[in-house]
């Protein structure tokens, strides 16, 4: 009883010291404004000391790290498809695969008709992150990492991450140059980022599989990421650069590297016009060239001044759509025919197009024989003009067509006349001579008249043409 009367005065001691030791603290609470006090719930840790690096990665040991039981409680397992072509390859290394998962208790399993592989825990397995580490592996195998490569995940130094790229550019065309981008010529590009970050990199379909430190990790992340969003990795890459060189020197330990590392402003280029609005362009261009070079020689032949072109006005909709062919084959009522039918009526269409060429090439013959200035629109019309060339153009003199012909027949008139004397005067020299055959034989006045008129004939030509 004693015993009871004494624990009840302490707790009631203790009741009234707690209560003003709250007192107090609401006094000095109120003297601080609000402030927090964050050392409030501190304590002290002993075996925390400066001399430990709390980043450093310890090895599983079996002596000193046991168990609680001596063993896993519950079996885990992982498993992950595989695409087809690396069956064959899978089936190769599967036994390197187990060798080295049995140095680690992990068990593993390849099945070929799933198409999947398969870790799982067992009795004898003491480490228990082991388990992730060999689901790290599987996913790497199956997503084309080389197996001597893909084996290293499971040293506590080494991680890995499967970066998922495929959703971020909609354009597959656009992806596919980007991917392309983050290679680089050869690989370079994807080489130079391995060697600032020292991890492995493998960009595979629509994912890329890093391989390496955690800050490696993160670096490429960033730059997978950013290659992504139309952001060259040369910029990053040369940011790299700068910051393992800064990270030689010890004064820049603890300073803010911003002012040594490059910004690279996005600049808003401007996209490529349609193709149609370039060639109106270039169309205007050359019209206003040679509107140009028309008015500094005199404007044109014609003498009219060049109009310019109006500009069309801008509507958003799009031009109307032009028939198809089968389109026009119902307008005409050609598609309800036969093929039979079809073939025949090009035949015919065809021969009714080469009697008009025929026609047009005859009628175009026969106006090489006419003056111009008997033909249709006798002052040189297009017809004429464009038969003879000119048509009955004003002559250098100021003559025109039809005073030649008058001229002409004058002309002929006389020499008719002349002719018609000479014959009179030389009636015997001009009979004619008989064969002794019988036959009459052509006399040399015949023969002279016949020389007249071809030089006749030849002397009209000229003049007409």
């Amino acid at each position: 009883q004693t015993n009871i009367n004494i624990s009840a005065t302490m707790a009631s001691s203790n009741i009234i010291e707690h209560g003003t030791a709250t007192a107090n603290d609401a006094t000095t609470s109120s003297s601080t404004a609000g402030k927090k006090n964050h050392n409030k719930y501190r304590r002290d840790k002993p075996w925390d000391t400066p001399d430990i690096d709390h980043w450093e990665i310890q090895k599983w040991d079996d002596a000193t790290d046991a168990l609680p039981g001596g063993r896993l409680l519950e079996e885990s397992s992982f498993a992950t498809l595989f695409p087809k072509y690396r069956e064959k390859y899978l089936r190769e290394v599967w036994p390197l695969v187990t060798r080295t998962l049995d140095k680690y208790r992990v068990a593993c399993e390849l099945n070929l008709v799933e198409g999947s592989m398969t870790v799982r825990t067992t009795k004898k397995t003491s480490d228990p992150y082991a388990i992730l580490k060999a689901r790290d592996l599987i996913k790497l195998l199956a997503r084309s990492i080389p197996a001597p490569q893909a084996l290293k995940i499971l040293n506590d130094d080494v991680h890995c991450d499967i970066l998922k790229i495929g959703g971020l550019v909609r354009n597959k065309e656009r992806f596919v140059k980007r991917r392309q981008r983050l290679i680089g010529p050869d690989g370079a590009t994807l080489k130079a980022l391995e060697l600032l970050t020292n991890c492995y990199i493998l960009v595979q379909g629509n994912t890329v599989s890093v391989m390496g430190s955690h800050k490696g990790i993160k670096k490429v992340r960033t730059v997978v990421m950013e290659c992504m969003k139309n952001i060259h990795p040369v910029y990053n890459i040369k940011r790299l650069m700068i910051m393992r060189e800064l990270e030689k020197d010890p004064k820049l330990k603890d300073e803010s590297w911003e002012r040594f590392l490059p910004t690279f402003k996005k600049k808003n280029v401007q996209r490529r016009k349609p193709r149609q609005l370039v060639e109106e362009r270039q169309k205007a261009a050359a019209a206003s060239i040679a509107a140009a070079t028309t008015a500094a020689m005199g404007g044109d032949e014609g003498g009219e001044p060049t109009k310019k072109k109006k500009k069309k006005s801008y509507t958003p909709f799009p031009p109307t759509q032009l028939p198809s062919k089968i389109d026009k084959q119902l307008d005409s009522g050609e598609y309800f025919l036969s093929e039979r039918e079809r073939k025949q009526k090009k035949v015919a269409e065809k021969q009714i197009e080469a009697k008009g060429k025929v026609e047009e090439k005859r009628r175009r013959r026969e106006l090489q024989f006419v003056h111009p200035s008997l033909l249709p629109g006798g002052d040189g019309g297009e017809e004429g003009g464009a038969a003879k060339g000119g048509g009955a153009e004003k002559e250098e003199g100021g003559k025109t067509a039809t005073d030649d012909v008058e001229r002409l027949a004058t002309k002929f008139a006389k020499k008719s006349g002349k002719r018609r004397k000479s014959a009179d005067d030389g009636g015997a020299d001009n009979a004619p001579v008989l064969d002794p055959m019988g036959l009459d034989v052509v006399s040399d006045g015949d023969k002279k008249k016949k020389k007249e008129k071809k030089s006749k004939k030849e002397k009209k030509r000229n003049s007409l043409e």
